[in-house]
């Protein structure tokens, strides 16, 4: 695949260790949506409305580069309303960097947070009736 980087060389000969962009993206993904604050990822802004996406397709709403030893991460989320925004983001940033380096052996460059909105409790109550039906 052109989307795998290779990560170590094996000396003994065995073979070299490749792992997907879209992996890493899983990873930070669900790592992202453990942190208490947020509601869930952002597929981006369509007509000024931060659209929100489900918590099945984990690598919607992260963008991740990959080099060879090294890994960038963007992640675009929406934020429960009166979680404070600092805190959130930089749990999501600490729990991703974590995940990722731990998981993959890569070393994590940066995680950059872009809130692209708020989520209301009545917003989470309306998706949670359309998920029932």
């Amino acid at each position: 695949m052109d989307n795998e980087k290779e990560l170590m060389k094996n000396e003994s000969g065995l073979g070299a260790i490749k792992i997907a962009d879209e992996v890493v993206s899983i990873i930070a993904g669900l790592a992202a949506t453990e942190i208490d604050g947020i509601a869930g990822m952002s597929g981006g802004v369509v007509g000024g409305i931060a659209e929100m996406l489900g918590r099945k397709n984990f690598s919607k709403g992260v963008k991740v580069e990959v080099g060879e030893r090294e890994a960038a991460v963007d992640l675009f989320i929406i934020v429960k309303y009166g979680a404070r925004i600092p805190d959130v983001a930089l749990a999501a940033q600490e729990n991703i960097k974590r995940a990722i380096e731990t998981m993959t052996g890569l070393s994590v460059v940066e995680v950059n947070v872009h809130v692209q909105g708020v989520s209301f409790p009545e917003d989470e109550v309306k998706e949670e009736d359309t998920r029932v039906h």
